[in-house]
């Protein structure tokens, strides 16, 4: 989980891109900081390189696959 301790540094933004669920390898649409699904491992992605790939880390079968969604960005906002 992403920790911070000032609120005044983040900002609440309502957009569909933190709904999205990637596939390890997956390009997306914003840089950040994303969360797998499964084990809550966080990796920093950066736009215009791919995900990490399946093998970046392991699942137990519990866990299922690795799964990657977006929890902090420093996107603008474009509304």
């Amino acid at each position: 989980m992403a920790w911070y301790k000032y609120s005044t540094h983040l900002t609440q933004m309502l957009k569909d891109e933190f709904d999205k669920v990637y596939d390890p390898g997956s390009t997306t649409s914003w840089s950040g900081i994303y969360r797998c699904e499964g084990c809550g491992r966080e990796v920093v992605h950066t736009l215009g390189k791919p995900l990490p790939p399946q093998n970046h880390h392991q699942h137990t079968y519990g866990q299922g696959t690795i799964r990657w969604k977006l929890i902090v960005t420093d996107a603008p906002d474009p509304s």
